[in-house]
């Protein structure tokens, strides 16, 4: 078994320990080295050849994103940002997934107690994907990553039930799901539509203090007018709806309009938003009107409600394996069958023009 050799990046002792700690307990992971700030960091980088880092953001002489920049065109590798759940953590780490890190985590908490299983476990995930990832250099690549069981499954969220008739005055509407390299890729992907698209939802895994800012950047990016979801809004044309994070979206219809609706119920695959909540719902109320797209994402939520998106007449659309950062999520779609198409990152937004005609 190959062990994946970490950096720790980081100005606090105490956080440099803790993950330490975390990442040294497993057997396919060593810490090879920490560094108190990107000065020392740059010199056992090259001492020391780690294939993962990680990195906080604010350090003494040289801030994280300074470094992750002239890292990212020097000496090109995988980083796994270390956040603060903050406003202005979520702005600095969007900009870092911008700049090519594979993926992040909150900074940890020495007062987590209980949760600290669930940290460690989630950024022992994390590092072994971003190891096996390829980088977006400019662009996103792609690589496969260690599925992981499912815990509870949409039925916590929504049972099952048969689909809701529809007719040609049902309205298109278009769901996509992602998780690690998503924020760039769905940012593409709007950045090439046009203003006249029907409704679009998004669940992309991530923390509650980053959707909105998320939300605000893709807005700015593209022709489509985009929001962080709340209960009750309307799905209009030319419009883009953002699941909060720590919230469920669900689609709902009535006679011939979607709606949101937002549930606050247990993890489904690990994850709140689901992209199987929101996928199910799609299903059911949409049918044949709707329009599914799964790109990069480590696991493979959303794979089995694509499939019942499918199965209800929807179109079903994947990102291939070598435009992806991680190839988890569309390929447990593919590997299904779920997918009706295949297409490189760069394809998609045609693909949703055309269909949408």
């Amino acid at each position: 078994m190959a062990v994946i050799k970490v950096l720790v990046i980081d100005d606090s002792a105490v956080i440099r320990q803790v993950l330490s700690e975390i990442l040294n307990a497993v057997p396919d992971i060593e810490v090879v080295g920490t560094a108190s700030d990107p000065l020392i960091a740059r010199q056992k980088i090259k001492r020391l050849h780690p294939d993962v880092l990680t990195l906080d953001v604010e350090m003494p002489r040289m801030d994280g994103i300074t470094f992750l920049r002239n890292l990212m065109r020097l000496h090109p590798m995988p980083v796994v940002m270390i956040s603060a759940l903050t406003k202005a953590g979520a702005e600095t780490t969007l900009q870092a997934l911008e700049l090519g890190a594979i993926d992040y985590v909150a900074k940890p908490d020495q007062h987590m107690g209980d949760g600290l299983s669930e940290y460690a476990e989630e950024i022992v995930a994390k590092v072994r994907t971003a190891a096996v990832a390829r980088l977006r250099l400019p662009r996103l690549s792609g690589a496969t990553d260690r599925l992981v069981p499912l815990k509870q499954d949409a039925d916590a969220i929504l049972p099952k039930r048969t689909t809701q008739p529809s007719s040609a005055t049902v309205p298109a509407i278009i769901g996509i799901g992602a998780s690690t390299g998503g924020t760039e890729a769905i940012k593409e992907v709007l950045a090439a539509l046009p203003s006249d698209m029907p409704g679009i939802v998004i669940s992309q895994h991530i923390p509650e203090a980053f959707s909105k800012p998320f939300a605000e950047r893709l807005n700015a990016t593209s022709l489509l007018q985009v929001v962080e979801a709340k209960s009750g809004d309307e799905i209009l044309p030319g419009h883009v709806y953002v699941a909060p994070g720590n919230r469920h979206l669900v689609i709902v219809r009535h006679a011939s309009r979607y709606y949101c609706e937002l549930s606050d119920g247990p993890l489904v695959n690990r994850h709140k938003p689901s992209v199987d909540v929101m996928f199910r719902s799609l299903a059911q109320c949409a049918g044949e009107r709707g329009i599914g797209v799964m790109l990069t994402g480590m696991g493979q939520d959303g794979a089995l409600s694509m499939g019942e998106m499918q199965a209800a007449g929807a179109v079903t659309l994947a990102q291939d394996e070598m435009s992806s950062v991680v190839w988890g999520m569309p390929g447990a779609v593919v590997k299904r069958g779920f997918a009706d198409e295949v297409l490189s990152l760069g394809k998609i937004a045609q693909r949703l023009i055309r269909l949408s005609k």
